[in-house]
């Protein structure tokens, strides 16, 4: 049975097409220079053409035109439509448009269509510059009517194509957005060829957006939110919804380990991904299961056992090739062990080269042809010609002293050397420093890399009164020591480590005041955040985080919890005001504290606080837990406590007069 004939085939005969529609944002800019002639010569609303002239049809009369309206449309008439891409969330920045609107106002037309009251229009593309109109209005400037080209009532699929491509010539829109604007154009008929063609996108392109409708909604706004990183999410499109599910309880959890980027890809498949190029068998006879990731130019087996059943079967086939065009033997190493190509030698298939296959976890496989052993090409080289290709160097001399004896004689001085380094604490200190600073032989001292789970909060810490003192000290320890004073850290990096013997004798010329700074600025940047030594230190140097510290914009978006904001309330600014308040939301209490720290908006500037998390030592606000420096400060008067009750009695007596050094 043929395809069914469509209304217009049945209106111009079967083989007539129908005629190309112009695209709307395309109309709508043949429209932006009339608009502003209408608005020099003072004239009526404008129409210009919406569509090509048609053929007489069903309900077309002949030689009139389909029309889209242009006319200035006051403010407080307009509203964003579901359909604009913008449509959702908070405002969008426009400090980029606000000088231009101040000045000039709204130069390119909104595109709009009516709504569902009379005289009312709903806004599908242009929500960035209402925006800055509302924003105008809101300081007090004066406010025209807004030009607007006014699309048919309930075009769903013109108003989604329009306010995508506005968006994408402007500010361009995240992936979640692109992606509802390109299900709704799918739904209401467009395929994926036509969106690319539209938008300029490849089809590839089209289909990997189309690829988030694979996740769970929570997955998408947190996306959209910015806290999962883009490379997390497109491994996510690969799983399935219960492994979503389970990668969001990991998420939630505060204790759990939560996969991200190429880690969450090893979880979804089970350990490593199986990549399809990989592949030495026909993939498509084999008909195995396949998992295509959009973002990538890999797809991958959703089974690795079937996978290397095939996989192993191929080698096998590879190895009678090898033996029956005449190598003297195909050696399979075992998976996951590597080639060592030192422990080999290159000899001809005459000379009993082999084929060694090395067969990766991965999945790819790698044949060396022409291979003997070191031990084998030593036997073979007594019989070589002269100059041949398996010719191996002469052998090396005698050494001096054996294995055995090298660890006798360096045992011994080891031995002597602590025992003379016993009694001189000093050059001990500059000893244990340089290993520190250098990493060398059994010392190894990693560095707090101070890793924020947030932008915000990295910029806050780096930008704080305290890294900025530190920061200076430990500039004048790097033009102490000789190293470049842009060097990140004193202490040494992996690949990035001074020598040590340079670094010692250097220390051991300076003085003994100059050497405790030093020590100082090598132990804070090896002091692990969070940790006890932190609770510990801040303790006994009775840190006050007032000198250090001031609430900013990246604590007060962290904290939500109304409890919590209602007791800081109350010691920032009094209980009578916190009890007045009681009722208010989160965003309120947050303006009250901010205006009272700050002394803005007619409130009396508060004395400096700090909150109860962050003092030493750290209290709570509420009984529920989960704050981390009242853990760590709870552990350390615990062990504190613990090891005041193990001292003997007569330990804690005064000491004797004639008291000696540990070992007289």
């Amino acid at each position: 049975m043929g395809r069914p004939r469509t209304a217009w085939q049945s209106a111009h005969g079967c083989g007539t097409a129908r005629p190309a529609r112009k695209p709307v944002f395309a109309r709508l800019l043949h429209c932006v220079a009339a608009l502003r002639v209408r608005a020099v010569l003072g004239r009526g609303p404008v129409a210009f053409p919406r569509r090509p002239p048609r053929r007489p049809g069903p309900g077309v009369i002949e030689g009139k035109e389909e029309d889209m309206k242009l006319d200035f449309i006051d403010v407080d008439h307009l509203s964003i439509a579901a359909t604009n891409m913008r449509g959702k969330g908070k405002d969008p920045d426009v400090s980029d448009l606000l000088p231009s609107v101040r000045a000039r106002g709204v130069l390119v037309p909104l595109l709009v269509r009516p709504n569902c009251s009379e005289g009312r229009y709903e806004i599908v593309a242009g929500r960035r510059r209402f925006t800055a109109v509302n924003a105008v209005a809101r300081e007090g400037g004066a406010v025209k009517p807004i030009p607007c080209a006014i699309l048919d009532e309930g075009d769903d699929a013109d108003a989604l194509e329009a306010s995508m491509l506005e968006n994408l010539a402007r500010v361009r829109p995240d992936e979640v957005s692109q992606w509802e604007a390109f299900v709704a154009l799918v739904k209401s008929g467009r395929s994926v060829d036509d969106v690319a063609d539209t938008f300029g996108f490849e089809p590839s392109a089209v289909k990997r957006i189309l690829a988030l409708g694979n996740l769970l909604p929570r997955i998408r706004t947190l996306y959209r939110r910015g806290e999962i990183e883009p490379a997390t999410v497109r491994h996510l499109t690969l799983a399935s919804k219960s492994q979503q599910k389970a990668w969001l309880a990991l998420f939630d959890s505060e204790d759990g380990y939560c996969p991200t980027g190429h880690q969450l890809k090893a979880w979804l498949f089970g350990g490593n991904a199986i990549a399809v190029k990989h592949a030495l068998f026909d993939v498509a006879g084999a008909k195995l299961a396949i998992v295509s990731d959009l973002f990538g130019e890999d797809s991958y087996f959703a089974d690795s056992d079937a996978f290397w059943s095939e996989q192993m079967a191929a080698i096998e086939a590879r190895k009678a090739a090898y033996l029956e065009a005449g190598w003297s033997d195909v050696v399979v190493m075992e998976r996951g062990d590597w080639f060592q190509s030192w422990d080999f030698v290159h000899a001809s298939k005459r000379k009993g080269g082999r084929i060694y296959v090395d067969v990766r976890d991965s999945g790819e496989v790698s044949f060396h042809e022409g291979y003997v052993t070191t031990k084998e090409a030593k036997r073979l080289s007594g019989g070589g010609e002269e100059g041949g290709g398996d010719a191996i160097a002469a052998k090396p001399a005698r050494p001096e002293v054996s294995g055995p004896l090298n660890a006798y004689i360096d045992l011994h001085r080891h031995a002597a050397v602590r025992a003379d380094l016993a009694s001189h604490g000093g050059v001990a200190l500059r000893a244990m420093l340089a290993h520190v600073i250098a990493g060398a032989d059994l010392w190894r001292v990693d560095i707090e890399s101070q890793r924020a789970p947030k932008e915000d909060i990295a910029e806050s810490v780096e930008t704080c009164p305290a890294e900025t003192a530190f920061d200076i000290k430990r500039r004048a320890v790097l033009a102490v020591l000789g190293f470049d004073e842009d060097t990140p850290t004193v202490t040494g990096r992996p690949l990035h480590r001074p020598p040590f013997a340079p670094l010692f004798a250097r220390l051991l010329e300076l003085p003994d005041p100059v050497v405790l700074e030093i020590v100082a600025i090598v132990m804070g940047e090896t002091l692990a955040a969070g940790s006890e030594a932190v609770e510990m230190i801040g303790l006994h140097l009775g840190t006050d985080m007032r000198q250090h510290w001031q609430a900013d914009a990246a604590f007060f978006d962290q904290l939500r919890d109304r409890e919590v904001l209602l007791a800081i309330t109350g010691e920032v600014v009094g209980t009578e005001v916190a009890a007045a308040n009681a009722g208010e939301k989160a965003k309120t209490l947050k303006a009250i504290i901010a205006d009272s720290l700050a002394g803005a908006n007619g409130r009396t500037k508060a004395e400096p606080w700090v909150p109860r998390w962050m003092t030493f030592p750290p209290t709570a606000y509420t009984a529920r837990g989960g704050v981390g420096s009242v853990k760590g400060a709870a552990r350390v008067a615990f062990d504190l406590s613990a090891s005041a009750a193990a001292v003997p009695a007569e330990q804690e007596s005064e000491p004797a007069a004639d008291e000696t050094p540990l070992a007289a």
